[in-house]
């Protein structure tokens, strides 16, 4: 692993864990439907990039969940985390039409 290689993953891991973090710490104060969607999305980006750090570091766990030729953990975590982002989006957007 070169130096770069080494920042980005750092760098990835400590945003990464602000973020979430942040995102538990609201979680309790806040019950909007759109802003718990998008803590989940952020919690579900997390897990995400830590997973494919693992996979840069040679730990894979997609031998274990394949279907057909894809592997399904690299293709549901940004499923997941796109599906709550647009979901909450469409319940703020609904909220501003409905008024």
């Amino acid at each position: 692993m070169d130096a770069g290689q080494a920042i980005y993953i750092t760098s990835q891991l400590l945003l990464g864990a602000v973020a979430a973090f942040l995102a538990i710490f609201l979680w309790p104060k806040i019950r909007d439907a759109a802003w718990m969607l998008i803590i989940f999305g952020i919690i579900v980006a997390y897990v995400e990039t830590v997973y494919s750090i693992l996979k840069i570091f040679g730990i894979n766990a997609d031998a274990f969940l394949i279907f057909d030729t894809i592997p399904l953990i690299s293709f549901i975590l940004p499923t997941i985390r796109m599906l709550f982002f647009i979901s909450a989006f469409i319940i703020m957007i609904y909220r501003q039409t409905r008024q």
